[in-house]
């Protein structure tokens, strides 16, 4: 509504209610349940109040932003003070998805790791060559094996860096939920190069150059991939709209004309 003001938005930036509470003091009031709810998890919340909170920022005088009301709070302040059950219940949220990818991450690196020194079929006892070496199913699981070792240990480092964060608000911003973000991605692209790997093995050692096999292989591969992809994605995609694509400010839609046309006419009055 301020943006649709335009000019007379100035106006709004200096008014104070009867406690000399500025915009910035009631921007750092807790949000409605229901606007929360719009977004996933107490981290992704607070991170939207700190969003709203920076934009407001852009609109008051540089010296509302540190000065008090009658109660000797700043905006800050009262931000911390409103919020102070929502970065618990953000810092709590975000630590159990870390711990919890951290496990998968780890027990991935173990398997893949495993499986790098004991290659499908064996080596040459004289010269220590693997025996598939020239298939070209043994190149595709030494390429996935190794993608999956380093994504895994990327993954096991960026979620262990989350669980020893500070956790202070201004954290949840940009830099918590942007690590959560690539550990995420690389978790994903872990253990879909694990299942790789595997089927590729299973194809060496079972599947007697019978190109069949490669289908049921591919199905079954395809199952835990899918199931991964779809469970996680959304959270994947929340993370990133809410880190890099929130928007204020004035929209196109029926909503703003509306608003736009009632601001005219309380003006006109």
């Amino acid at each position: 509504m301020i943006y649709i003001i335009g000019e007379r938005k100035n106006t709004y930036r200096t008014i104070q209610d009867s406690y000399e509470n500025n915009m910035l003091h009631l921007v750092g009031r807790l949000a409605p349940s229901n606007k929360l709810k719009r977004r996933t998890g107490a981290a992704l919340q607070l991170q939207r109040e700190l969003q709203w909170r920076q934009e407001v920022e852009k609109l008051v005088f540089p010296t509302f932003i540190t000065k008090e009301n009658i109660f000797k709070e700043t905006p800050e302040m009262v931000f911390t003070k409103e919020h102070e059950t929502l970065l618990k219940e953000g810092e709590k949220w975000i630590k159990t998805v870390a711990e919890s990818c951290s496990i998968t991450a780890a027990l991935i690196t173990t398997i893949v790791f495993a499986a790098a020194i004991t290659v499908p079929g064996g080596s040459n006892q004289d010269t220590g060559i693997p025996v598939f070496t020239k298939k070209a199913a043994f190149t595709l699981f030494a390429i996935a094996d190794a993608i999956s070792l380093f994504s895994s240990t990327t993954a096991l480092l960026v979620f262990l860096s989350i669980l020893t964060a500070r956790f202070a608000e201004q954290d949840f911003l940009v830099r918590l939920p942007r690590r959560l973000i690539i550990g995420l991605c690389t978790l994903l692209i872990a253990t879909t190069a694990m299942i790789v790997a595997f089927s590729a093995t299973l194809f060496l050692v079972f599947s007697q150059q019978k190109l069949w096999v490669l289908a049921p292989i591919c199905a079954f591969a395809l199952l835990p991939i899918s199931f991964f992809f779809v469970l996680q994605f959304p959270l994947i995609l929340d993370l990133l709209q809410s880190t890099y694509i929130f928007k204020f400010g004035k929209n196109d839609d029926e909503n703003s004309k509306f608003v736009q046309n009632n601001i005219q006419f309380m003006f006109s009055k």
